[in-house]
């Protein structure tokens, strides 16, 4: 994970005061302690995403890119309860679809969606998809969210509307490919009549939040909406700052250690 220049500090929230705890990204001495690091974290986020009641039957995938060979991740089971997925029962994936480690098959939709994701865009370390009740709502609607709260300010001017492929399940390299290209440099991408996409450049943790951040923004805008009242926008200079300061790798990092926490402590054999 990147660091902040010397003498700058990783985020506004960290504690002038010496000598108290500030959480920071874990350093690793060889691959293996990385690869075990991304797998424990993957396994951790299916968990939540159970528990946050994402899952939607087989549909919906996590990847991480394979610190030593970045032309494959690991990614859960298909059609495997998110909310019993461990570290051991992770696959790993070469771009072509090949099952290179682990017994159960791949979710063919997730294979070709996020294969082109990381295939297009080596900053992508990971990427996260489910099929949830805001997320799909909203992108039926085939808009850009507003900035209206701190949150959705998060993803201003960094989230894409993907029309290509909209509403259709994609299962064809081709569609693939070209979804992954809507997507672009942003964070995060609602796909029309689909639903919700995220990607993180420095760890699973933060494409977890990311996704988190953007189903509530989703859940909150429609509901504004639904009041029939004018929404009253973030101006850009606000959005942009806000954006800027609350919304960076670092910070989606930092915002999912308290969610790992408590999976980790209330579901053990998650590192079985």
């Amino acid at each position: 994970m990147s660091t902040p220049d010397a003498g700058q500090p990783a985020s506004v929230y960290q504690p002038s005061q010496q000598g108290l705890h500030f959480p920071k990204p874990p350093v690793f001495n060889t691959v293996a302690e990385e690869r075990l690091h991304r797998k424990q974290r993957l396994a951790a986020v299916c968990r939540v995403f159970a528990r946050y009641r994402y899952e939607y039957g087989f549909a919906g995938h996590v990847t991480v890119r394979d610190p030593e060979f970045p032309d494959c991740f690991w990614t859960n089971p298909f059609a495997m309860d998110f909310g019993r997925v461990r570290v051991s029962d992770l696959l790993l994936v070469a771009h072509d679809g090949t099952v290179l480690e682990g017994n159960w098959a791949v979710n063919r939709a997730g294979f070709v969606l996020h294969s082109a994701i990381h295939m297009q865009h080596p900053h992508v370390l990971a990427s996260c998809h489910m099929h949830t009740s805001n997320g799909m709502a909203w992108a039926a609607l085939g808009r850009p969210l507003d900035p209206i709260t701190q949150t959705a300010c998060g993803f201003y001017g960094d989230h894409a509307v993907i029309t290509e492929q909209a509403g259709a399940v994609v299962v064809d390299g081709d569609a693939g490919q070209a979804v992954a290209a809507a997507m672009g440099n942003n964070k995060a991408a609602i796909h029309q009549n689909h639903g919700l996409f995220t990607v993180g450049r420095e760890s699973v943790d933060e494409a977890a939040w990311w996704f988190i951040a953007l189903e509530r923004a989703c859940e909150i805008q429609l509901k504004a909406e639904a009041t029939g009242h004018p929404l009253k926008l973030v101006s850009p200079e606000a959005a942009e700052h806000s954006r800027k300061h609350l919304a960076t790798p670092f910070m989606a990092w930092l915002h999912f250690q308290p969610i790992y926490d408590a999976i980790a402590r209330s579901d053990p054999d998650l590192f079985d």
